[in-house]
């Protein structure tokens, strides 16, 4: 392999797609891989409280089994009117098998008398790169808003389809969720993108860019 690769210990495409064109941006040549580009291995159980727990959990089980730089992620929404949940079980709010459109019904049926002005909520996120030399950050973004009352959108994942963020809630004068945002405008804004963008740079700093 290349000098030049960090892995992503995800096999989420828009992750992948995500964290590629930010890190190009202050450190070009260095490539992002998945866990499908990587020889498999037993991944960890996210059973930490915290998403800083989880995100170092996959980091360094990510880092041991490739032994390349390697970064992570633990994100979820944060619901007010939930106290906070379904946090760090967003992934599998409604159990197994996982799945984006069942969570997305429960949240909705559970938030179903909640009025407006109560639905506010955030996402959060902590981002964990491990590098070979030992080296460790952790970096955290957040994107506060408010969960809608319908699924609106086809682009990114996840509960993006609920989601109305505070920094960008319309478009040309129309209410929209993250889903309805193009992918710039939510890397600008979503709690991953800022995470990723605080990280990058530390990033390429690790290879000498």
């Amino acid at each position: 392999m290349s000098d030049r690769i960090v892995f992503l210990a995800s096999r989420n495409a828009k992750k992948l797609g995500e964290m590629q064109r930010i890190l190009a941006e202050v450190a070009s040549g260095v490539v992002v891989v998945g866990l499908d580009e990587v020889a498999a291995y037993d991944e960890p159980v996210e059973d930490q409280p915290g998403f800083e727990g989880n995100a170092l959990l996959k980091a360094r089980a990510g880092l041991t089994a490739t032994g390349l730089p390697t970064l992570a992620d633990d994100s979820g929404l944060c619901v007010d009117a939930l106290n906070g949940m379904p946090g760090v079980l967003s992934a599998r709010w409604a159990g197994p098998p996982k799945s984006d459109a069942r969570n997305n019904e429960l949240l909705l049926a559970q938030l179903a008398d909640v009025p407006d002005e109560r639905r506010t909520a955030h996402f959060t996120c902590a981002v964990a790169y491990c590098h070979p030399d030992g080296t460790t950050h952790v970096v955290h973004g957040h994107m506060p808003g408010r969960v809608a009352r319908e699924p609106r959108g086809s682009g990114g994942f996840g509960y993006d389809v609920l989601f109305v963020a505070d920094e960008l809630a319309e478009v040309d004068g129309r209410e929209v969720t993250t889903a309805e945002l193009d992918a710039a405008d939510k890397d600008r804004i979503s709690h991953r993108g800022k995470a990723l963008a605080e990280i990058a740079p530390l990033v390429a700093a690790s290879f000498g860019s």
